[in-house]
């Protein structure tokens, strides 16, 4: 199963989605109009913007409009060289550390003080917004009760 972690929504009815292995892959919703008739809806930008991760399983507009990760990291087109490596790593970092934070039941709050860093600091961090040093990420590591593994493939 893969895991979309960030959605980027584009021109017209083209998104973005960003997976917990590094890839993004680009994806037109209206690709599977001729199945699914209702996606036709999401012409109209006002609704198309509302587009969100549901989880990690998919991008969910209403009840009736969604599309799965897996669907898209299938048959969107992989864009992972249009975007800088360093913000890829950033957004799947900060996912770690949210999805390590909310096994733990912490609050942002908690961990950040747990850590000794500010809390707006951990929220960037977490939308993948703050590229945070070795030292910072030993610190978070820390408050969550774990050792920091650092490794080059």
């Amino acid at each position: 199963m893969v895991k979309a972690i960030k959605i980027i929504l584009k021109e017209n009815t083209i998104f973005d989605l960003f997976f917990y292995d590094g890839t993004v892959k680009r994806y037109d919703i209206l690709s599977l109009s001729d199945k699914f008739p209702q996606l036709n809806e999401l012409k109209d930008r006002e609704l198309f913007l509302k587009g969100h991760l549901l989880g990690w399983g998919g991008v969910v507009w209403n009840d009736d409009l969604d599309v799965s990760s897996e669907t898209v990291y299938d048959e969107g087109k992989d864009v992972t060289n249009e975007y800088d490596d360093t913000d890829i790593l950033n957004i799947v970092i900060g996912y770690q550390i949210k999805e390590k934070r909310l096994q733990k039941e912490m609050s942002q709050e908690e961990l950040a003080k747990k850590a000794g860093i500010d809390q707006s600091d951990l929220s960037k961090i977490e939308r993948g917004t703050l590229n945070p040093s070795v030292k910072m990420l030993k610190k978070i590591a820390k408050g969550l009760g774990l050792k920091l593994k650092l490794s080059f493939e």
